[in-house]
């Protein structure tokens, strides 16, 4: 322990000493850093396949759940899309120094803002190697320091990544401590790191609701939280049958053990004769469990074992993370809208309709960070937004929402030009 102590220290304590370096890094080296990164997770797939294999192998083999065994998953075509991601954090704008809100006071003073780095983020994360890539480049790119400290679960595919991302930023002249990688997944480091508010700006988990709780209640510095998305999909009276079925069905079954996949299903009482035995017949074929509610199961003739059965109470406000969605008949869209208010988590919402009026009112009353009108949940991800990566999604109204990327990660400060201005 007191070894893992200090590491943490010595980590935590150079992260915080390169971050006034890191602040003025010129672009064109944060953008060779992050290349090197990208080709060297193509060339380097096979061997980081073969590490993940035996974090996988260990955890299937100790019962760790499918949807936590679908994150921790990385193969070829993961890798090439994290390195596509890293190329696109590289090509976007560089957030630091930014001059926005301009303007000029009746008394002549030039005023601005201009972003900054954070500082120092630190992630505590479980199950996905793919955050040790997405944080460590959007951290570099918008002149932040970060601390890393991944799961055990994971710790062989992370270190192989971390090991990547180190040697880039070496080789292209990033101080050192930009990117800190905690080898030791002692699980009391976690609340110590969480104590350490002298070193660390940000912290943001990225796992289950447990991990996220336990970072909220013990911080001393700033936390984001989110990711738990209990996302919902109502289905109008005026919505276009096929569509519906296309967009419900992509948001369920695409990646069901992702956050932004369809928990629950909210159905018009007057399009749900058509549209919920057509559901059925499709999500039969895709191995969907659908937790009915009575109006539901009537309109569908009753259950049908390990694909229609009644939902229980438990069943609203779920995130179920696999290939099972609460199913719901709505006299109207004032009740799906209190339904989702009840709920939701904050996460994403969708309306498919073709009636304006319901879809601004949609847009308008659902409190959630992303809102989708005739299109699927599972969008909301930093890399389909344009954004290259996020360091999370949060569900959160301080100071961010949604996908955090680039300028979610960026303060700023306050910049005023004057030409002898006194104040009376």
């Amino acid at each position: 322990m007191e070894k893992s102590l200090s590491e943490l220290e010595l980590k935590a304590g150079r992260a915080r000493a390169t971050t006034r370096r890191l602040a003025f890094l010129p672009t064109e080296v944060k953008n060779r850093a992050l290349t090197s990164v990208a080709t060297a997770l193509r060339d380097s797939a096979a061997s980081i396949v073969a590490a993940n294999r035996e974090d996988y192998a260990e955890a299937k083999a100790s019962g760790m759940s499918d949807a936590m065994l679908d994150r921790l998953l990385l193969n070829d075509f993961r890798i090439r899309g994290m390195a596509s991601d890293v190329m696109t954090v590289a090509n976007l704008p560089d957030p630091v120094g930014q001059v926005f809100d301009s303007r000029t006071l009746p008394n002549g003073l030039q005023l601005s803002k201009r972003r900054v780095p954070l500082g120092v983020i630190a992630a505590i994360y479980e199950s996905r190697p793919n955050v040790t890539i997405d944080i460590s480049s959007l951290c570099l790119k918008s002149g932040n320091a970060c601390i890393l400290r991944g799961g055990k679960e994971a710790r062989r595919s992370n270190l192989a990544l971390a090991g990547i991302v180190q040697d880039a930023c070496r080789s292209e002249g990033v101080p050192e401590g930009a990117v800190e990688f905690i080898e030791s997944t002692e699980r009391s480091l976690v609340n110590h790191l969480l104590g350490m508010r002298q070193y660390v700006d940000l912290v943001i988990p990225r796992g289950g609701a447990a991990l996220i709780r336990l970072v909220a209640e013990n911080a001393t510095m700033a936390v984001v939280t989110g990711g738990i998305g209990v996302c919902h999909a109502f289905v109008d009276r005026t919505a276009d049958v096929d569509m519906a079925l296309s967009i419900v069905n992509n948001a369920k079954v695409q990646r069901p053990t992702v956050c932004n996949a369809l928990d629950c299903v909210l159905v018009h009482q007057d399009v749900a004769p058509a549209f919920l035995p057509l559901l059925r017949d499709l999500w039969r074929d895709a191995g969907v469990e659908m937790r009915c509610d009575a109006a539901a199961l009537s309109m569908l003739g009753g259950t049908l074992p390990g694909r229609v059965v009644a939902a229980s109470p438990d069943d609203w406000g779920r995130e179920f993370l696999s290939l099972v969605a609460a199913v719901k008949v709505v006299a109207n869209l004032d009740e799906a809208l209190e339904h989702i208010r009840v709920y939701g988590s904050g996460h994403s919402e969708a309306i498919i309709t073709r009636d304006y009026a319901s879809s601004r009112r949609f847009q308008a009353e659902v409190d959630a960070a992303c809102i989708y009108v005739n299109a699927s949940t599972r969008f909301t991800d930093g890399s389909q937004f344009g954004l290259g990566a996020e360091i999370g999604i949060s569900t959160q109204k301080f100071h961010a929402r949604g996908p955090m990327a680039l300028e979610e990660i960026t303060s700023y400060k306050w910049v005023a030009l004057g030409d002898g201005q006194i104040r009376e």
